[in-house]
C-alpha cells in the first residue's frame, strides 16, 4: 500500500462489514506503479477456502474492455480498419442485409445483433463455431446503425471472430500472446485447466432478476440477457468448468484485480516499459459513439469503441475514464488524466441500478487519496 492510499484499504474493509462482500480484491496502478493491492475474505465460502494472493475471479462483462483492446490494437497495427465492413474479413457475415455493418458499429453496440436468434445448445455455444455461424446467418434485430442496444454476449463473439479471421488465432490466444504474457497478467479468456484451482467461486445474487416475467420471454431484453436460446442466467452455471474454459470474450474472462489494474495502467502509460496502445489510439477509442437510451438495458448507456464511458462507467471516476463494469460488481477502468488503472473483483454478485456501493466507495477513496 503506497503512502496516502490508506483510505482505499479502509473502504475495502468496510465493504466486508457493510456491503456484504465475502471474497474480493482491489488494485490500483498510478503512473505505471502499483499503489494498492488488497485481497481478503473467502474464494469459496462453502468450502472455507480463503482468498489468497494469487486468487483469480470470473469478471463477466469486464472482459469486454480486454476484447475492445485487442480490436483497437489490430487497428493500430493496420490489420483491420474500424470503418471497414465486418464482411470484408468474414464473408458469411454479409447474409441477410449485414454486408455493410462496420466494426465501429459492433464495438459501439449499434450493429443490431444484440440477440442471437439461432436455436443452440449450451455445448454449441461453448464450442464457438456454431454460435458465430448462427450470428452470421441471422437478420439484424433492428436496422443497424440507427440505434444502440447492449450486445451482452454477441459483442464478444462478433469481435472474437474478426480476430480469428484476421490473425488465425482465437481471441483468447491472441490476448495471451500479444498482451497478457508480455505484460505478465494473470488474466485469461478461456481459463486453462491448470489454473482452475486458483479460481474463486461466484456467489449468485440471492434473487435472480426475472427478466422473462418482467418484460416477456420474447422481449429483446430477455432474449439478450438470457440468451442465446434462454441458456444463461446469473446463477451457479458460471462456476462450471466447461463454462470457465470456453472462450466467451464478452462474458467469461477470469483474472485478478491486480491484472486488471495493471492492464488499464498500461493503456494510459508505460508499465515496466510496456504501453499497450498509442495515446492517439486510446483517444480515438474514447470518442463517444453511442449515447442515450439503450434498446436492451432500457436506461441510458454510453460507449466508445468497445469501452464504456462516463457517466455509464462508474460514479466518482474522472470525466475521461474508460473501461468496463461486469455483472454483479467487477470493474476495470483507466483514467488518462490521473494516470490510473483500477481493478476490482468479487465473489458476491449484487445488482444495483444506481451503482454498486462497493465500487462507489473504493473509487471515491482512490480519488480522495489523489487529492
Amino acid at each position: 500500500m503506497a503512502r496516502g492510499f490508506e483510505p482505499v484499504r479502509e473502504a475495502f474493509a468496510s465493504n466486508f462489514e457493510h456491503h456484504d462482500d465475502v471474497g474480493a480484491a482491489c488494485a490500483v496502478y498510478r503512473a505505471g506503479t502499483p499503489v494498492v493491492d488488497l485481497w481478503g475474505g473467502f474464494a469459496d465460502l462453502a468450502a472455507g477456502r480463503p482468498w489468497e494472493e494469487d486468487t483469480v475471479q470470473l469478471v463477466f462483462s469486464s472482459t469486454k474492455g480486454i476484447t475492445a483492446t485487442c480490436i483497437n490494437l489490430l487497428a493500430e497495427r493496420g490489420r483491420i480498419a474500424i470503418d471497414e465492413p465486418i464482411a470484408a474479413c468474414w464473408p458469411e457475415f454479409a447474409a441477410r442485409g449485414k454486408d455493410r455493418i462496420p466494426l465501429r458499429w459492433a464495438l459501439s453496440h449499434k450493429a443490431g445483433l444484440a440477440a442471437v436468434d439461432g436455436d443452440l445448445t449450451l455445448e454449441q455455444v461453448l464450442a464457438w463455431h456454431p454460435v458465430v455461424d448462427a450470428i452470421a446467418a441471422q437478420a439484424p434485430n433492428w436496422e443497424p446503425g440507427t440505434a444502440h442496444g447492449y450486445h451482452a454476449r454477441s459483442f464478444g463473439w462478433i469481435l472474437g471472430e474478426v480476430v480469428r479471421r484476421v490473425t488465425g488465432r482465437s481471441i483468447g490466444r491472441f490476448f495471451s500472446e500479444e498482451i497478457a504474457r508480455p505484460l505478465g497478467l494473470d488474466f485469461w479468456i478461456g481459463l486453462p485447466r491448470e489454473e482452475r484451482r486458483r479460481c474463486a467461486r461466484i456467489l449468485p445474487p440471492e434473487q435472480l432478476l426475472p427478466l422473462a416475467e418482467l418484460f416477456g420471454p420474447d422481449s429483446l431484453t430477455a432474449r439478450v440477457m438470457n440468451g442465446p436460446s434462454g441458456l444463461f442466467a446469473y446463477d451457479d452455471m458460471w462456476n462450471r468448468p466447461d463454462v470457465l474454459a470456453a472462450e466467451m470474450p464478452s462474458s467469461n474472462g477470469v483474472g485478478s484485480a491486480r491484472a486488471i489494474a495493471r492492464f488499464y495502467g498500461a493503456l494510459v502509460g508505460e508499465v515496466d516499459g510496456i504501453r499497450l496502445l498509442h495515446p492517439a489510439t486510446v483517444a480515438s477509442a474514447c470518442v463517444v459513439q453511442a449515447d442515450g437510451p439503450d434498446r436492451v438495458i432500457l436506461f441510458p448507456s454510453c460507449f466508445g469503441l468497445g469501452f464504456a464511458l462516463q457517466p455509464m462507467l462508474t460514479p466518482g471516476a474522472g470525466a475521461r475514464a474508460f473501461g468496463h463494469p461486469g455483472a454483479g460488481g467487477a470493474l476495470g477502468f483507466a483514467d488518462p488524466e490521473a494516470g490510473l488503472g483500477f481493478g476490482y473483483v468479487t465473489t458476491r454478485m449484487k445488482f444495483d441500478p444506481t451503482g454498486d456501493a462497493r465500487t462507489k466507495s473504493l473509487v471515491r477513496a482512490v480519488y480522495q487519496a489523489l487529492h
